[in-house]
């Protein structure tokens, strides 16, 4: 590691440590990561894109588009419909799904623009 990248000395802002902290504390990080942890498979992230760009979408629809079984997509969907990202419905044979709401498409569209962005 480059010795420039750490502080030559120890010393830090009690005051600034506290107020942070606290803060950290006071949310449930664990429950933040998790959402990180399910997103991070490359099949997830392929079905939220999916689901971005279409309102709903059967079973069937989005193991076609990410190239994987019907049983693995139906894996990854029950994973995010455990996680709150996902809602369910049935329609007689089909089983249709749609993104929780609007944060789930921010949050995947936040990270792609930070992708593109530290790409340039």
């Amino acid at each position: 590691m480059n010795n420039n990248a750490t502080c030559e000395i120890f010393c830090y802002d009690e005051e600034k440590v506290e107020r942070i902290q606290r803060g950290i504390q006071s949310i449930d990080i664990a429950s933040m990561t998790q959402i990180f942890k399910v997103m991070a498979s490359e099949n997830r992230a392929k079905i939220i894109y999916a689901l971005c760009q279409d309102e709903e979408l059967c079973v069937c629809d989005i193991a076609s588009i990410i190239g994987v079984s019907i049983a693995n997509t139906s894996h990854h969907l029950r994973t995010l419909h455990k996680q709150g990202m996902v809602n369910f419905r049935k329609e007689g044979k089909l089983a249709f799904y749609s993104l929780q709401d609007e944060h789930v498409k921010e949050i995947l569209m936040l990270t792609l623009a930070q992708k593109e962005r530290v790409m340039k």
